[in-house]
């Protein structure tokens, strides 16, 4: 039997005391942090930095849109299990700090430090955010963060799901790959590298949680289009 989703009123306070003990935890660490971030990274300096702060914005905007709409998502059936949920959250989450947390050893560039390079990274960000609210907003009260089904859960086939299957995932990896390509260094394409593993396990999941679902339904709208990226996955 699958695991009942946690009720709203639990996920609010989860979120409510994440916020607050991230809060909290900036205030202590600034002291520290500050210091080693003045001697040790180089990124924000004026010459080509700002695109790394500009880097962060999508991921902002996406985390208050999908804070937002989370609230018109249909009641769910059935879940995957909360152990399952937690790798994923565990990998997307260090796969985004290891791309803008500068780590010694891993700061070798494996791209130029050049704003044009910096601004072909932006420009994927922007796409990617698009894509995966113009994919949400389709997709409308069967999305979930988790893998789950839906009361009176509809195989959605228009907007961009005509051309992927999984069009917020291929969203969200575009966002890491701007993130990356922003970044230019090696610490960030380690953290892409995660963030791929992450998505290619979930989609995997999604695969055979849609085909249980829908049955040969599914099994032709896979047989019809890609995954991730049309015509190669």
């Amino acid at each position: 039997m699958a695991d009942q989703p946690p009720t709203k009123s639990s996920n609010q306070t989860v979120r409510y005391a994440a916020t607050a003990g991230a809060f909290v935890g900036a205030l202590l660490a600034r002291p520290v942090i500050k210091p080693w971030m003045d001697k040790h990274v180089s990124v924000f300096s004026p010459a080509h930095g700002w695109p790394v702060i500009a880097s962060f914005v999508p991921w902002v905007i996406f985390s208050i849109y999908w804070e937002i709409e989370a609230k018109n998502s249909a009641p769910a059936v059935s879940s995957e299990s909360k152990l399952s949920r937690g790798v994923h959250v565990v990998l997307a989450n260090a796969a985004l700090l290891l791309m803008i947390v500068p780590i010694r050893g891993l700061n070798q560039r494996f791209l130029p430090d050049a704003l044009i390079v910096k601004l072909i990274g932006l420009v994927a960000e922007c796409a990617g955010l698009a894509l995966a609210i113009w994919a949400r907003r389709v997709l409308g009260r069967n999305w979930s963060g988790e893998i789950t089904i839906k009361a009176d859960h509809e195989l959605i086939r228009n907007g961009p799901y005509r051309l992927v299957r999984h069009p917020i995932y291929t969203a969200l990896l575009a966002m890491y790959a701007g993130t990356a390509i922003v970044s230019g260094q090696m610490h960030a394409l380690v953290g892409l590298a995660l963030a791929i593993i992450a998505y290619l396990r979930k989609t995997q999941l999604e695969e055979a949680n849609l085909y249980n679902a829908f049955g040969e339904k599914y099994g032709a709208y896979r047989n019809e289009t890609s995954a991730l990226v049309p015509g190669v996955y």
